[in-house]
């Protein structure tokens, strides 16, 4: 998962704060989230920093954070180093606002159109399942989708207040889902962190103003994973399901059609593991003439490691350059 982000960066160790300078530096940052699994697609778990190389067309990065899972971040020493960090973006108390980088934003979008009438409950089950298993340091934003978009619930910690928004959703009619997936992130990229956007659906769009394509290009260049789970039969919209595939696909998320509750119970839960076993790491991009479309690779410098599968996001495409 890769996010660009202009912010103030405030760093204070957590051990011998006063013994520390604070230093603040504005700067266009790379967040780079992702899995690494073993040839049994076992997560592995455990790596260090320097069990990684990042490229990015080619060119080493040096790396500024690191995590794993829903953990803290961790500053990485030009020695290599790992030192405690707080990140403030706010210039307020840094202590008080520590926790923007710890756990992951999940957007959920759900299907409230005329497609979703017959499953509409089931749906509404399954999600709330998925909230209250959500890592206690995930905040989550329930928003819901027809014709137009509502947001339901504001991102959040509080599990009753996000599945009470929830529970207020309401049957519409066309699906814009595409118009709501662009507002989406939009909201999320205002959001410090990491963050995923999750689409809960059940049909085609019917209803949109902007193409698939184009929403795709938005989150892969600010980097938020999209995880699509879809109750509709390929068979009956092989169009959506390829549109699926390439948006998750292309933003380092993942796609499941699951067509019975039981299904879209299992593929929330893949989504949850999948969410709790990621690293994120962060970099300044190194100096890069290319304008366009910038490839990002992971490496895992073991030997072992060149069995590993990584999922990542492919690249990104810097705005206005660095």
């Amino acid at each position: 998962m890769i996010r660009r982000l202009s912010f103030i960066l405030l760093v204070v160790a957590l051990a011998a704060a006063q013994d520390r300078p604070i230093f603040r530096v504005k700067v266009d940052m790379v967040v780079l989230s992702f899995t690494i699994t073993d040839n049994k697609g076992h997560y592995v778990n455990g790596l260090k920093p320097s069990d990684f190389k990042i490229l990015e067309d080619g060119i080493p990065q040096k790396l500024s954070t690191f995590s794993e899972g829903n953990k803290p971040p961790v500053e990485v020493a030009p020695d290599g180093t790992l030192k405690p960090i707080v990140v403030d973006i706010g210039g307020t108390n840094a202590e008080t606002r520590s926790d923007a980088f710890v756990g992951t934003n999940v957007f959920v979008l759900f299907d409230t159109s005329n497609y979703m009438y017959r499953g509409f409950v089931y749906a509404s089950d399954a999600i709330a399942d998925f909230i209250r298993g959500l890592d206690r340091a995930d905040s989550v934003a329930v928003y819901t989708y027809s014709r137009n978009l509502s947001r339901a619930a504001q991102l959040t910690k509080e599990r009753n207040d996000a599945i009470a928004g929830l529970r207020g959703a309401v049957a519409g009619d066309d699906s814009a889902l595409y118009n709501g997936l662009l507002l989406t992130i939009r909201d999320a990229a205002k959001v410090p962190g990491r963050k995923v956007v999750i689409v809960f659906s059940n049909g085609p769009d019917n209803a949109s103003m902007v193409a698939p394509d184009d929403v795709r290009a938005v989150a892969e260049d600010e980097g938020i994973p999209i995880y699509v789970i879809s109750t509709n039969e390929i068979s009956k919209d092989p169009i959506s399901a390829n549109v699926f595939r390439r948006i998750s696909t292309r933003t380092g998320g993942k796609s499941y059609f699951a067509t019975n509750w039981q299904k879209q119970v299992e593929a929330f839960e893949a989504i949850r593991e999948d969410l709790g076993n990621s690293y994120t790491v962060t970099y300044y991009p190194q100096t890069n003439p290319n304008e366009g479309f910038r490839k990002i690779a992971v490496e895992v410098v073991s030997d072992a490691g060149k069995k590993y599968r990584v999922q990542a996001r492919p690249g990104y495409r810097p705005r206005g350059g660095f």
